[in-house]
């Protein structure tokens, strides 16, 4: 990953923590539509977060394994009972087929994403899936995070997405049958209340797709 785009996450990692209390009612509905794709696995499975940050996400969802390449970052993940590797998105230490699940929750910081789903696909079992929740770049909290990057610390390298072409990707990677859930309806700082996420995408600015590695 690019120095430009891990120096603020590796100074400024109080600053980044203290968005999920601001934001609390946003973070839980995220939280929320992860699990609704989540829920569609079988149960006792073994996945990793790829971009595990602090661990904020990993640590409620139950996920133990997360990579990470920054340090203060990858700190905060272990406190909070993550097991972190220092990598990558791109070149994840994992043999083939070995976790049921993968999960990204945010693409936008990396330099290569088809070459991380590709990654993502290679460490999956037959039959496992990815799931990618991003910023829809096409909607309104993507346009806002998009019209302020030349004054923000975190989201100046950013790179946002719209789903087609997250969808391109991940069928490019391999995956198949992709199902969608979104959440965050309206603009991000009027959400104070915890959001049900709802099937699809098009209206809400955070969506999670799942896709499965064909058998």
């Amino acid at each position: 990953m690019r120095s430009e785009v891990l120096i603020p996450f590796q100074e400024e990692v109080d600053r980044y923590e203290q968005w999920f209390t601001r934001h609390e009612a946003v973070f839980e509905s995220e939280l929320l539509a992860i699990r609704e794709q989540l829920r569609k696995l079988p149960e006792d499975i073994s996945g990793v977060e790829i971009g595990v940050g602090t661990g904020q996400f990993a640590s409620r969802l139950g996920i133990v394994d997360g990579i990470e390449p920054v340090e203060a970052m990858r700190d905060r993940a272990v406190a909070r009972g993550i097991e972190t590797m220092d990598t990558d998105a791109e070149h994840l230490p994992y043999h083939d087929l070995h976790f049921d699940f993968t999960l990204f929750v945010t693409i936008c910081y990396l330099d290569n994403v088809q070459l991380a789903f590709r990654e993502a696909y290679r460490v999956l079992k037959d039959g496992g899936s990815i799931l990618v929740g991003f910023i829809d770049r096409d909607r309104p909290i993507g346009q806002a995070y998009i019209g302020r990057q030349s004054d923000s610390t975190f989201y100046r390298h950013a790179r946002f997405y719209p789903v087609d072409r997250v969808a391109r990707m991940l069928e490019k990677a391999g995956f198949r049958d992709l199902e969608y859930a979104q959440t965050l309806f309206g603009e991000l700082e009027e959400i104070t209340e915890v959001q049900a996420p709802k099937d699809g995408y098009g209206e809400g600015g955070f969506v999670v797709v799942k896709g499965r590695k064909k058998v």
